[in-house]
């Protein structure tokens, strides 16, 4: 299975990932989640920070565990960090496998696993105010029926 992690500051290419990601003719199937910073009220940043090297190592072992459980050809996880505006885009996880239901069923675990197992934390900044964001039981949650 191809596999492609990068934490990065810039902007990615969503046409070119997937490009990169099918490059080798296996794929029958692509299925990806783009995530965005949300304006929500008056949020003007969304910093996201990390532990370089520990939080790559925690997202292939994430990909590792999705390649046990679905017959993948290749996975690419880009997060970013640093400061981000609202509408800036903040994850990409796309899946590719012979089969559409694997690489749907792959991505969305692995977008439940990366926001409640992934070293990231995250403030916000509204105005002066800045805080961290809390943890989500939603979040925990949407994780549990994958049972591990």
């Amino acid at each position: 299975m191809q596999t492609r992690i990068r934490i990065q500051r810039e902007d990615f290419d969503l046409n070119r990932e997937v490009a990169d990601l099918t490059a080798n003719g296996e794929a029958g199937a692509v299925s990806s989640f783009t995530g965005h910073v949300r304006k929500e009220g008056n949020l003007s940043t969304l910093t996201l920070e990390h532990y370089p090297h520990m939080t790559e190592a925690e997202i292939a072992r994430l990909v590792a565990e999705a390649g046990t459980r679905w017959p993948l050809t290749g996975v690419t996880v880009v997060h970013r960090v640093g400061s981000l505006k609202p509408g800036d885009r903040i994850v990409l996880v796309a899946v590719a496998s012979q089969h559409r239901h694997a690489a749907f069923q792959a991505c969305e675990f692995l977008m439940d696993y990366l926001k409640t197992q992934a070293p990231f934390w995250k403030e916000e900044a509204r105005g002066e105010q800045h805080h961290w964001v809390e943890h989500r039981n939603s979040d925990d949650d949407a994780a549990k029926r994958w049972g591990s």
